[in-house]
C-alpha cells in the first residue's frame, strides 16, 4: 500500500471524460487518493495521467459497471493499492435517445445494464466492504429526467429514475451501517459529447438553453463542487436525497 493511505480513497467510475472527469479533478485537489475506472483505456489512462501530475496518487482501471468480476477486481486494486474506499461516486452511464417503437430490446438491455445495473452492482460491491468498517459515502449521478419525462428518452428516463429510487432504498438500508447515499441530477452539462452532438446538428443548443430559466448549461466542474459537498461532513445529515441541478429546467412549468 502506498503513503496515500493516509489519503480518503475515492473510486469514481466513468472518470475518463466529462463529469466523471471533472469530479476525479475536484476530489484531486481536495486531497483524495484516486481509483479511476472507465471502458475506455486510453480515456481513463490519460485522466490519470494528468491528475497524477498534480501531486495526487491516482490509479487507472479499465473495466465494464455491467461487469460484476471487473467490478470486483477494480475495487480490490483499488483498496490494495490505495486504501478502503470511503467514497464512491457512480458516474458511468450511456444516453438512449430513440423513438419506443425502434427501440430494441437489446438497446434497452444495453442502458439498464449501465445506467442501472451498473450502478447496483457497484454500489453493492463497494458498499458492502464500506459497510464492514463502519462509514463511507456514495453518489449517484442520477439525471433531471429521472423526474421530468422526455420523448424519444424511455431507456434514459426509465433508468435514471430507477438509480433516483435505487439510491433512495441503499440511502434507508444502509443508514445503519454509518452509509450515506445520495444523487445528483444535473440538467444538460456542456462536455465535449454534448459539444459533439451540437456541431453534428443532432441538439438544438438554442432551444435547450431557451428552454433553462438559467439560459445556459452547467459546466462539469459545477456538478464535482456539489459532489464535493454531499461527500463533506458539511453534509453529514443529508441522506436519501436527490439534488437537482439544472438551472430550474424541472421548476419551470411553460413549454
Amino acid at each position: 500500500m502506498t503513503d496515500s493511505s493516509q489519503s480518503p480513497v475515492a473510486l469514481i467510475t466513468g472518470a475518463g471524460s466529462g463529469i466523471g472527469l471533472a469530479c476525479a479533478r475536484r476530489f484531486a485537489a481536495a486531497g483524495y487518493a484516486l481509483a479511476l475506472l472507465d471502458i475506455d483505456r486510453a480515456a481513463v489512462e490519460t485522466a490519470s495521467r494528468s491528475i497524477r501530475e498534480s501531486g495526487a496518487d491516482v490509479l487507472a482501471l479499465v473495466g465494464s459497471v455491467a461487469d460484476e468480476a471487473a467490478i470486483e477486481n477494480a475495487v480490490e486494486a483499488a483498496e490494495q493499492t490505495l486504501g478502503p474506499v470511503r467514497l464512491l461516486i457512480n458516474s458511468a452511464g450511456i444516453a438512449s435517445n430513440k423513438p419506443t417503437f425502434e427501440l430494441s430490446l437489446a438497446d434497452w438491455e444495453r442502458v439498464v445494464s449501465i445506467n442501472l445495473t451498473g450502478t447496483f452492482l457497484t454500489s453493492r460491491i463497494v458498499g458492502a466492504r464500506m459497510a464492514a468498517r463502519g462509514r463511507g459515502v456514495i453518489l449517484n449521478l442520477g439525471s433531471m429526467f429521472g423526474t421530468v419525462a422526455a420523448p424519444r428518452r424511455a431507456g434514459y428516463c426509465g433508468t435514471k429514475a430507477g438509480v433516483d429510487m435505487l439510491g433512495r432504498v441503499l440511502a434507508v438500508e444502509w443508514a445503519e451501517h454509518g452509509i450515506r447515499v445520495n444523487t445528483i441530477a444535473p440538467g444538460y452539462v456542456r462536455t465535449p459529447f454534448v459539444d459533439d452532438l451540437i456541431a453534428a446538428g443532432r441538439m438544438d443548443e438554442h432551444a435547450l438553453l431557451g428552454r433553462t430559466p438559467m439560459k445556459r448549461m452547467a459546466a462539469p466542474e459545477e456538478i464535482a463542487d456539489l459532489a464535493i459537498f454531499l461527500a463533506s461532513d458539511a453534509a453529514a445529515f443529508i441522506t436519501g436525497q436527490t439534488i437537482g441541478i439544472d438551472g430550474g429546467w424541472t421548476a419551470y412549468g411553460y413549454v
